[in-house]
């Protein structure tokens, strides 16, 4: 499980990489044919996976401990203009919020989850091994989605 929660880790410090790269404007555009921006994937990530390590296995009861979980949760779009103090909090609870799942894992709080599926990929996930997996390749998706938006964002 090391290995799973280092590519976690290594992947999403790309993400703050390209993130890093741009402006506040840049990060806040919303390039034609998208319905929302960088900043806002690198949110989505964030809070995803914190809500489906602990909500979605019953550790916690709902999603308002999530930080910033109402502004990136599914089904969401940009509706304000993110700040640089935001987007740093963003890149801080990224790494964060990991390496407190890590240290949960080893405690094992997650020994006995209830088994639910994703509406994204729709395949039940019954172990939290399953989902970190998910994860993976979910936080990925979402950095493709960036990658390819910065092209577009470049001109502003």
């Amino acid at each position: 499980m090391n290995e799973i929660f280092d590519f976690i880790i290594t992947s999403r410090k790309a993400f703050i990489q390209l993130i890093d790269g741009l402006t506040i404007e840049q990060l806040n555009k919303i390039p034609e044919g998208y319905n929302n921006n960088i900043i806002w994937n690198f949110g989505h990530i964030v809070v995803s996976t914190q809500t489906l390590c602990y909500v979605r296995t019953g550790i916690l009861a709902d999603a308002n401990s999530v930080k910033f979980n109402e502004f990136y949760k599914k089904d969401t779009r940009p509706t304000y203009t993110v700040t640089a103090v935001e987007v740093a909090e963003l890149k801080a609870l990224a790494i964060n919020s990991i390496e407190k799942i890590k240290e949960d894992y080893a405690n094992g709080i997650f020994a006995n989850i209830t088994p639910f599926s994703t509406s994204t990929y729709g395949a039940e996930m019954k172990s939290i091994e399953e989902v970190l997996v998910t994860t993976i390749g979910h936080d990925n998706v979402h950095y493709g989605y960036a990658w390819a938006m910065k092209k577009g964002v470049e001109r502003v």
